[in-house]
């Protein structure tokens, strides 16, 4: 077997928790830098002669546009009212939410519970191993016992994750308005900093709890790694679960609200788009938070878990787990926790090392983050290869052990940190306004809705193929490496940069609602402009943010399959025989089915929505005028109930498919079932949520007026705008709501 790893097993039991409790530590310093902005209106609201806390990011910028009357207190007064409504609205949400799905997490615990225990008949006798079997191992009964308690574990981490990043970037919305007066780069810097107090909370607090349950199992299970790491399992599919309601509620919840405040607000009644005077504005801004923050916290946590659990498993059946190596064992977790300090360095780069002045470095500036990020985590998984893997070592491939060393593990991971990266960068290409795919779809907005549609459409097919073949070369060059083993990894690696890709992705809603802010507090033109300019690069990193939980559950689905199939005793899945071919037909249609129901709730939710703001338009005496105010809780109740009752049928159908499948059909056609899924699923969540973001591009471009090309398309309520506003309508369930919930889909099924 060769010489063991560098890396003592000690040194491995001190660098995981360090780097996750130092990943936690600079979080908060970055919170504390946030919380400096204030928002009481004070006697020092930067007034002249106050240079106290004038340091390099200048709390006490003298306010040059004084004659603006900036220095109005009514505004921060108002910006701190509005940032109140949109924070009381979310939690208010979440914990609505939290009930329902609470509820659910225990049924569905002691499901497992039965279904795991019922195995041996809740025996409590030792079981020979299952791939060694003159050693005994824990009872069944053990097992499951353990794999409940890590499902809780992981969905009461993922719940806790995606309510701090809401409580964060909820906090931060209305900061970023007000340092948007002194500057974009203040602004920008504001919101990039609360989203990465998210990014890294949730990465450092995803490694430690997961780091903590291994060490708290590893007490009873001493040397049966096996039955350890089979019951760590189910720390993944508890994230994932959570993710799946909180995706699919929040999506529901936003676009509700977003579709309808468009459809009364910009199309009938022709005001802007976060007008105070519109009902549905609060709700709008609230659903921003919910979805995309709390919703996409949730989602990469899962993928994370997910993928971390996926490694665990195969190598606690490979020579690494038969010989009790524990630092190679550990090998997923070394890896995150180097990108952990990797992403402190690269936040840095965004924040202390270049200062952004103008408007159209925002985007660069966010772009430069995957890049660095992406570079120094390979020369990272380089050394980690180096320190904790002996030189060369067996994975269990299908019934045998295969021979792999470790140079070849490091480019399974390196080749899916850089699928990532490229995956990434397709998108930004799709649905950024910069690049010709937006300006053409923008372009079409002259002939009417009906061009744009068909445009955008089509962007969204073909921004499918290149994020495919990235995906489809590191599974074959991860797969012929290092088997199933490598596919998880894979998926890790893309994840390995989580930090960085969420405060990007957190970063948008964060900016979007700003914008949303300024307007409402009827702050002037030319804030607003820096606000939008901050949100389009925002729509842009959040496609982003959705290309890599989309190509990291497309890795991690199959490594789960694989795990599956090994386990299963499965070794070959042949298509041509009927049970398996009439699985893919299935599986291939149920993202279809899921869609439609995703889609459909978006749209009788929004109706219910559109009849509410018209029926306070129609009735309220005054509010068009502004002298009265429209009655925003009613609207924030109408999001919240529809989600939560909409939310449960796509849940159930993802949840009971597999159990259903496998009961009646047996295990050969839920394999089929597993693979359709995933292969139809993918392609239409890159293409929605591509579609999606361009669409909404198309429609910032316009209002920009940034070229002579966008000035030619005409200003807010020329026809071509017009168009471009039904085109993002169209778009946003597809973006928000259909597309990200897919990839939770895929993984799902794939866990169970």
């Amino acid at each position: 077997m060769g010489a063991s790893s560098i890396l003592p097993d000690l040194g491995t039991e001190i660098l995981i928790p360090v780097c996750a409790v130092i990943g936690i530590a600079f979080s908060l310093v970055q919170w504390i830098l946030v919380s400096r902005v204030k928002l009481s209106p004070g006697r020092d609201s930067g007034a002249p002669g106050n240079n106290g806390a004038a340091g390099k990011n200048g709390y006490a910028d003298y306010l040059i546009e004084e004659e603006e009357g900036l220095n109005d207190h009514n505004v921060v007064v108002k910006c701190a009212e509005i940032q109140n409504a949109i924070s009381e609205g979310a939690t208010s949400f979440l914990f609505t939410e939290y009930q329902y799905v609470g509820i659910f997490m225990v049924a569905f615990a002691i499901l497992i519970f039965l279904f795991l225990g019922s195995v041996e008949g809740f025996s409590m006798k030792s079981q020979p191993c299952t791939y060694d079997l003159s050693r005994m191992c824990k009872p069944a009964l053990a097992t499951a016992a353990f794999s409940t308690l890590s499902f809780l574990l992981g969905a009461v981490t993922s719940v806790v994750s995606g309510f701090l990043g809401m409580k964060i970037a909820t906090y931060a919305n209305a900061r970023t308005t007000l340092e948007a007066r002194k500057g974009v780069g203040k602004a920008f810097i504001t919101a990039f900093r609360s989203g990465a107090v998210m990014g890294f909370l949730l990465a450092a607090n995803g490694l430690l709890v997961l780091y903590i349950a291994i060490n708290v199992f590893k007490l009873y299970y001493g040397d049966d790694w096996g039955g350890l790491f089979e019951a760590i399992t189910g720390y993944g599919l508890g994230g994932s679960s959570m993710a799946l309601f909180g995706r699919v509620g929040g999506g529901i919840y936003t676009k509700a609200a977003d579709v309808g405040a468009d459809l009364v607000g910009k199309v009938e009644r022709n005001i802007p788009e976060d007008d105070p005077r519109n009902p549905a504005v609060i709700a709008d801004n609230v659903g921003d938070n919910v979805g995309d923050i709390a919703g996409m916290g949730s989602d990469l946590f899962g993928s994370y878990a997910e993928s971390s659990c996926a490694a665990l498993v195969v190598a606690s059946i490979s020579s690494f787990g038969m010989n009790h190596e524990l630092t190679p064992m550990l090998y997923p977790l070394i890896i995150s926790s180097v990108g952990i300090i990797v992403c402190l360095i690269t936040t840095l780069f965004a924040t202390d090392f270049f200062e952004i002045k103008a408007v159209d470095e925002i985007e660069p500036s966010l772009k430069r983050q995957l890049i660095i990020s992406t570079v120094l985590m390979t020369i990272g998984i380089g050394l980690v290869s180096w320190i904790a893997l002996p030189p060369s070592f067996t994975i269990f491939n299908f019934g045998d052990q295969k021979l792999v060393k470790n140079w070849q593990l490091f480019l399974c991971v390196a080749v899916g940190l850089w699928a990532g990266l490229i995956i990434g960068f397709v998108t930004e290409y799709y649905t950024s306004n910069a690049y010709s795919p937006v300006q053409d779809v923008a372009d079409s907005c002259r002939t009417g809705a009906a061009t744009n549609v068909i445009f955008g459409l089509a962007l969204g097919y073909k921004s499918c193929i290149i994020p495919i073949f990235a995906i489809a070369i590191s599974i074959f060059v991860s797969f012929s490496f290092a088997a199933m083993y490598g596919i998880a990894v894979a998926a890790l690696g893309m994840l390995s940069t989580i930090a960085t890709g969420l405060a990007i992705d957190a970063y948008g809603p964060i900016s979007d609602n700003a914008g949303g802010i300024a307007e409402m507090a009827g702050m002037s033109h030319r804030i607003r402009e820096r606000t939008d300019a901050l949100d389009a690069a925002g729509n842009t990193t959040a496609a982003i943010g959705k290309g890599f939980a989309i190509g990291s559950a497309a890795l991690v689905s199959l490594a789960l399959f694989g795990a599956f199939v090994s386990r299963a005793a499965i070794s070959t899945v042949d298509v041509l025989t009927p049970k398996v071919f009439i699985g893919l037909l299935v599986g291939a249609m149920l993202p279809y089915w899921f869609s439609a129901m995703t889609m459909k709730s978006v749209g009788s939710a929004a109706l219910k929505m559109v009849e509410e703001v018209r029926r306070q338009f129609n009735t309220i005496p005054g509010l068009m005028e502004g002298t009265s105010k429209p009655d925003y809780a009613t609207c924030v109740k109408i999001s919240t109930d529809a989600s939560i009752k909409e939310m449960i049928p796509p849940g159930a159908l993802v949840m009971l498919t597999p159990l259903i499948v496998g009961i009646f059909f047996g295990v050969e056609t839920l394999s089929g079932v597993l693979a359709g899924s995933l292969v139809s699923g993918v392609q239409i969540a890159i293409s929605a949520s591509n579609t999606g973001g361009a669409w909404d591009n198309a429609k910032k471009y316009i209002e920009a007026g940034a070229s002579d090309h966008a000035r030619a398309l005409g200003p807010k309520g020329s026809d071509p705008h017009k168009a471009a506003v039904i085109g993002d309508t169209i778009g946003d369930p597809l973006k928000d709501t259909s597309g990200p919930s897919l990839n939770i889909l895929i993984k799902l099924m794939a866990v169970e």
